[in-house]
């Protein structure tokens, strides 16, 4: 399985209901996220499925890669990707909801991305700079108890 975990574009620093959960994205990030999945639209990357927090800006970024990847499906929703969320619970909906899939887009949120990337790994400790619209693509070629991933790339919106 291909697992591409995505961190949300730049957000607006207050929302108007005044909760983190309804932080919208700004122009600026709309923008540079388009230009990271359009790369990934030109390297011919379709997932078989999106699944991203309840998070209004997680919820956005999810609906620009399902606009410019060509994911005609639902989009799928999971408070394992919210925020404050763990590596585990996010291993365990991988195991048990999405293991027969060949490729998935994981929107989600910092800190929760690059841990994920180091649980991911095999390496708790690793330290990763995951800028907001970056990808990593990492996989795996089988579901065991705990991951054991592949690390293929990581894109950020300064390499487009």
């Amino acid at each position: 399985m291909e697992v591409y975990l995505l961190r949300h574009g730049i957000a607006q620093d207050d929302s108007p209901t005044g909760r983190d959960s309804d932080r919208p994205l700004t122009e600026e990030g709309r923008r540079k996220l388009r230009d990271v999945l359009k790369v990934l639209s030109s390297a011919g990357i379709k997932p078989e499925t999106i699944v991203s927090s309840p998070y209004l800006r997680a919820r956005q970024t999810a609906e620009i890669a399902q606009e410019l990847l060509g994911y005609k499906d639902e989009l799928v929703f999971t408070d394992a990707l919210t925020p404050d969320s763990d590596p585990e619970a996010v291993w365990q909906e991988l195991r048990t909801s999405h293991s027969g899939v060949k490729s998935i887009i994981l929107a989600s949120h910092e800190p929760l991305m690059s841990r994920c990337t180091g649980f991911f790994l095999r390496s708790p400790e690793l330290l990763v700079d995951f800028k907001k619209g970056a990808v990593v693509r990492i996989d795996f070629d089988h579901f065991s108890l705990q991951p054991r991933g592949v690390l293929k790339w990581m894109l950020t919106a300064k390499l487009t």
